[in-house]
């Protein structure tokens, strides 16, 4: 596990996500929820419950505890949880890969806390994770999510079509990399 906790702005930091953080999850993602709707998987209403949160973090930190993921939450100035960048299905072995998901609570989008959050967390995939590349998707009419990317040095390689089921249908999705140093695979 990477044991970072970075500040970013506005009173808030990145650090990595415990099972402690279920109830705030749950909290910011309902108030959250019709913001990120257009965005998101249709979720069963347990998932914006503290249950439902610690089932999901326990099993994205049994993923992170075999190495396949690595999820971080943004977190304010009393430690609640504003936003999350989660790295998923990371590969080892010649690829040295993984996928970026990210959110930021509907009262602080907009602020470039993303964007600095995106930055922080390719620094921590490079030099802590020893990864090559990061790959995103966004559903092809999210603009700020695009944004977010570009200004974090990704760039497009193509559009997916039907992609990922998200908000009740299959979504194309333009797809995104960041290459993050051409050195050989470690270890």
């Amino acid at each position: 596990m990477i044991d970072d906790s970075h500040p970013l702005a506005d009173g808030v930091r990145l650090r990595p996500a415990t099972l402690a953080d279920a109830a705030s999850f749950a909290v910011t993602l309902s108030r959250s929820r019709a913001h990120m709707r257009k965005w998101e998987p249709v979720r069963p209403e347990v998932f914006y419950t503290t249950e439902g949160q610690t089932a999901r973090l326990t099993g994205l930190l049994a993923d992170r505890d075999a190495g396949r993921a690595m999820p971080w939450v943004l977190a304010d100035e009393e430690d609640l949880v504003v936003g999350a960048m989660t790295l998923a299905s990371i590969e080892r072995g010649p690829f040295r890969n993984a996928r970026l998901g990210y959110w930021i609570d509907v009262d602080r989008a907009g602020r470039g806390l993303a964007t600095a959050a995106v930055g922080r967390v390719c620094e921590l995939a490079r030099d802590g994770l020893g990864l090559h590349r990061i790959a995103a998707g966004t559903v092809v009419d999210n603009a700020a999510s695009q944004r977010v990317l570009a200004k974090a040095g990704f760039e497009l390689y193509g559009t997916a079509p039907r992609y990922l089921h998200i908000n009740g249908a299959w979504r194309d999705h333009r797809m995104f990399q960041r290459i993050l140093h051409d050195g050989p695979p470690e270890g």
